[in-house]
């Protein structure tokens, strides 16, 4: 298992012009096509920090608060704020920015679980997560709660 790391050493920033082929009649980017890109970024930092294959397991909620148009580019950035013996826990934070105007709208966030697999296809151990500011504490502590609530709905 490799030594620990840090949630900056594994943040992810995509970037992604939002074109017709993304949206619907109306102009407005479907929100599966957001909800593949918040998968992909979180995947991604969850490899860089598991240095392993990851697969989602769960995403919790996500609720669009504004709508993403044809134009906007859309940015996700995504954080590992938790990791357990295979799982970790990726925080990712949308947002849609008018290039044109400069307007940046956050448009939703979720939080995602990953697992690390092995060359078989099994869970596998991932290296611990190094926390160094306060934020990093206070974002740990509460997907540690996340956890332990998603893991309380699992038992009969």
């Amino acid at each position: 298992m490799t030594a620990g790391k840090t949630p900056s050493q594994c943040r992810v920033q995509l970037h992604q012009l939002m074109l017709p082929e993304h949206a619907n009649a109306y102009g407005n980017v479907h929100g599966g096509e957001i909800m593949k890109m918040v998968d992909e970024a979180g995947g991604i930092a969850a490899m860089r920090h598991a240095q392993r294959p990851c697969v989602t397991v769960a995403m919790d909620s996500m609720t669009f608060m504004s709508k993403v148009s044809i134009g906007d580019v859309l940015c996700c950035v995504a954080s590992v704020n938790f990791v357990g013996k295979s799982s970790l826990e990726v925080g990712v934070k949308v947002t849609a920015e008018n290039p044109i105007t400069g307007t940046v709208s956050h448009t939703n966030s979720a939080y995602l679980v990953y697992v690390a697999i092995d060359d078989d296809g099994k869970p596998t151990h991932v290296p611990p997560l190094i926390l160094e500011s306060d934020d990093e504490k206070r974002r740990h502590g509460e997907a540690r709660a996340r956890q332990a609530h998603r893991l309380a709905l699992r038992k009969p």
